[in-house]
Formats: C-alpha cells, sequence, structure tokens
C-alpha cells in the first residue's frame, strides 16, 4: 500500500515543486568570443542592448598592469511582466580610491558600466547605467556575498535566479592592494505600478 501511495503522489509532488520553484537563467553570453569590454589601464563604456539588464559579472586582476581589471558582463531580457524601459540614465561618479555605496535612483536597475582608470590612485571610478520600467518598486533586497572573495583573486558573479535584478553596489578598496571587492545590492521587482520612488 505504502508503493502504491509514493507512486501517486510523487508526479504530483514534482508537478508542484516544478510550478513553485524559480526558475533559473540558462548560460550566459558574455559576448563575441568572451572578449573582455577594456584593456588594462583604459576606460570604458558597456550598455546593455535595450530592455536587458546586468546578470553577470566577470573580472580578472593584473599587479604588473597598473593593478588593474579587465572586465565583462553578461545581459539578459528583464522579465516581461516589467514591460519596456520608460527612462535610462548615468548615475553620479563613484570616485576612483574611496569606498562608496549606490543604488540606482528612481527604481531603475543596473543596465550598464561605465570606467575611468586613474594611475595616480591605481583605481578607477565608475558610473552605473541605469533603467526605470514604469513606476515598478524594489522588494526583498540583498546584498551578495563578495566578489572577489579575496582582493586579487579573479571574479565571476552570477545571477541564478530569475526575476531578481542588479539595484547597484557596495564596494572596499584596498590601499595595500589596490583592488576592490564588490557587494551586489539585488532586489526583486513588483509587478505593478507603486505610487512611489526610492531615490
Amino acid at each position: 500500500m505504502d508503493l502504491f501511495l509514493l507512486c501517486v503522489f510523487l508526479p504530483l509532488v514534482t508537478l508542484a515543486w516544478g510550478q513553485y520553484s524559480d526558475y533559473y537563467y540558462g548560460p550566459y553570453n558574455y559576448g563575441d568570443n568572451d572578449e573582455w569590454v577594456n584593456v588594462y589601464r583604459q576606460g570604458f563604456n558597456f550598455q546593455c542592448p535595450h530592455g536587458q539588464v546586468i546578470v553577470a559579472v566577470r573580472s580578472v586582476f593584473s599587479k604588473k598592469e597598473g593593478s588593474d581589471r579587465l572586465w565583462n558582463y553578461a545581459c539578459m531580457p528583464a522579465s516581461q511582466s516589467l514591460g519596456e524601459p520608460t527612462e535610462c540614465w548615468w548615475e553620479e561618479i563613484n570616485r576612483a580610491g574611496t569606498e562608496w555605496y549606490q543604488t540606482c535612483s528612481n527604481n531603475g536597475l543596473v543596465a550598464g558600466f561605465q570606467s575611468q582608470y586613474f594611475p595616480s590612485v591605481l583605481d578607477r571610478e565608475w558610473q552605473f547605467y541605469c533603467c526605470r520600467y514604469s513606476r515598478r518598486c524594489p522588494y526583498s533586497c540583498w546584498l551578495t556575498t563578495e566578489y572577489p572573495g579575496h582582493y586579487g583573486e579573479d571574479m565571476d558573479m552570477m545571477m541564478y535566479t530569475y526575476d531578481y535584478y542588479i539595484r547597484g553596489a557596495t564596494t572596499t578598496f584596498s590601499a595595500v592592494h589596490r583592488d576592490r571587492q564588490w557587494k551586489f545590492i539585488v532586489c526583486r521587482m513588483t509587478d505593478y505600478d507603486c505610487p512611489f520612488q526610492n531615490v
């Protein structure tokens, strides 16, 4: 009898799990032949195609190249429930050599990065390219673990769960290693318009 019940209920449990568990992104495409978006000690400007957001960040560090990093990003379309972006903009510049915390204003999502290298401090300044989707609001926000795990290591941050979006980051800068560790600010977005804005 127990075996009969198991055979009856196991398919139902499997079906329910598939309906209510989170969806997962597939493999990431970092662009043509997985090339880097920059060369060492040079600035860069990377923007996702219209309607897409950043879902993965990859980087390698080189002390001999001015304690700089090569960077690459992967984009994926935002959920259809968000609709089309209603506006996009560049946030304020985060200065080189300092720690900083920034989220996209106006409930925006990160859809690009711009950076300039400064040899005087062996660090980069950063800007987020943000896009707003109607009046959708963030909720269930959290910080990722540190990327990279230790200064000077390679970095590979991926968003594994569908419907979570990068809204910003907080970084620490080591004057000894001349490198940064990042924690990305990740949120879900409502499926409805909200009466308020985050600044």
